[in-house]
């Protein structure tokens, strides 16, 4: 007698709540995760201080049209396929399973190294301020790990609430960036207004390529509200208008702060300003020209941007956990949602897990809380998400070409144009490393990053090969989310759409 066939796992069928969220709060985790009032106290300052080119105004808004035209793309994918590790279904459908799978790792490494990262500022920023305030020494990794507590409790909470706290603490980030580009308008150095900073001629100059570069670190968490497709209320709708939304109004309020910024010093010092007073730029210029008052407000929302991205950069980390477990392609322990809320319950805790080891290891090595785990893991990983965009892209004209469907601007000529775009970027990017980490160019950082995401991309080359040949019904999944089944994959395979 022929043996049964072997049933499809439950885990592969498993979903994370769904018809959950809308437009407003998918676009909150989104913008929750780009942490704006951080981008414009730290990325700005640090964009003029490091490369001394006043033209990021007009690198802002290069940018945003940049990335609108990926997410002419990006949102079209999104429209096809619902998956909560996205760029792993895009890449993993477009191009082949073993580059979904390097998708994926370097997702997981890339977000991880985001959320981790900004327990060092949180520390940094907020011990002598709580010393301030109320009189409580505690050493930065004391309030690191009082954040780490939190977002691991929320990261187990229903999707709603947490979308609820995201949407208080983003609304109030943006009314204040708001407020304090008013006020810097209204006080012009010399007394009176120049759009000099737009003028092609301040930004391509030498070293323009590195300043290109810092800026995309800022828009890095537009691109996640592809992660919560299958828990959103009519995803083809609501996660590409979302999408777009976010990259819009983030090019906006960056490129009107860093024009702003300008405006209040004056286009030729805003670069020494921005270099005698790093972080504090911008609530200096609050503290001029609103009042000490608004200057204290400012750092309060500081720290709770921080906080809001830590919150949304866990739940993007954990759902591509999560879909990975899902599918088998990590233990299928992973692919478990917690039944009262939902959440993805041990691509939560691995998560929360990480970041405890991380800030205890910076802790035991008196490692600097604000450069080292920061500044450092947060450019590394933007560079990661900056190369998961050139995959998705090239993933995009792969999988309309294989299925058609969409106009050639959507499958062939944005996504070319993108893909062109964002790969000069990371080359930029390679050939600037050093001087986007602060380093000297024999520094061992220099190198260090790049190799570790060059062992990520061959461990995962291996990792699909073992699964290949040990798993192929589990290979065979590989990217096809809630919707798997043997049936699709291998009519998949038999349209030559995936490898």
């Amino acid at each position: 007698m022929a043996k049964p066939t072997p049933t499809v796992s439950s885990n592969v069928a498993a979903a994370l709540a769904q018809d959950k969220l809308g437009t407003p709060r998918i676009t909150q985790f989104a913008l929750s995760a780009a942490a704006t009032l951080t981008v414009v106290a730290g990325v700005i300052p640090t964009g003029y201080a490091v490369t001394g080119i006043n033209g990021l105004p007009l690198a802002f808004v290069l940018l945003g049209v940049v990335l609108i035209v990926f997410c002419v793309g990006y949102n079209a994918m999104s429209r096809r396929i619902s998956n909560a590790g996205a760029f792993y279904a895009y890449i993993a459908q477009g191009l082949s399973r073993p580059l979904g799978v390097v998708g994926a790792w370097l997702a997981m490494a890339a977000y991880n190294l985001l959320q981790v990262g900004l327990y060092g500022i949180f520390g940094a920023v907020g011990a002598p301020l709580f010393q301030q305030w109320f009189h409580v020494n505690w050493p930065w990794w004391g309030w690191a790990l009082l954040t780490w507590g939190i977002v691991a409790i929320l990261g187990l909470a229903q999707i709603e609430f947490n979308g609820s706290v995201l949407g208080v603490l983003m609304v109030a980030e943006i009314l204040v960036i708001l407020i304090y580009f008013f006020a810097f308008v209204s006080h012009p150095a010399g007394g009176h207004v120049t759009f000099t900073t737009f003028a092609p001629s301040h930004l391509f100059v030498s070293g323009w390529g590195a300043l290109l570069v810092i800026a995309v670190t800022g828009f890095v968490g537009f691109e996640s509200a592809a992660f919560y497709s299958e828990e959103a209320r009519d995803a083809h709708r609501t996660v590409p208008k979302a999408t777009y939304f976010c990259v819009g109004l983030i090019a906006v309020l960056y490129s009107l702060q860093a024009w702003a910024q300008t405006v209040a010093v004056g286009p030729d010092k805003i670069s020494s300003y921005a270099n005698q007073n790093g972080g504090e730029t911008v609530f200096n210029l609050a503290a001029n020209t609103l009042g000490q008052a608004w200057a204290t407000i400012g750092h309060v929302l500081l720290l709770t941007s921080v906080l809001a991205a830590m919150i949304s950069y866990h739940a993007s980390a954990s759902r591509y956990v999560f879909s990975l477990g899902r599918e088998g392609v990590l233990p299928s322990v992973f692919g478990r949602t917690l039944p009262r809320t939902g959440a993805p319950m041990w691509g939560s805790l691995t998560q929360t897990g990480i970041g405890l080891v991380v800030i205890v290891a910076y802790a035991i090595a008196k490692l600097d809380p604000l450069v080292n785990l920061f500044f450092w893991l947060g450019t590394v990983g933007g560079f990661g998400v900056l190369c998961l965009l050139v995959l998705t892209s090239a993933a995009v004209i792969g999988y309309f070409r294989r299925n058609g469907g969409e106009t050639p601007w959507r499958s062939v000529l944005a996504p070319v144009l993108a893909f062109l775009a964002l790969g000069a970027a990371v080359i930029v990017s390679v050939i600037n490393f050093s001087t986007l980490l602060g380093v000297g160019p024999s520094s061992p950082a220099r190198w260090l990053f790049l190799v570790g995401y060059l062992a990520i991309i061959i461990g995962a080359l291996l990792w699909a090969s073992v699964l290949k040949s040990s798993r192929p019904e589990t290979y065979r999944r590989i990217g096809m989310g809630v919707g798997a089944d043997s049936d699709r994959a291998t009519s998949m395979d038999r349209a030559g759409a995936i490898l």
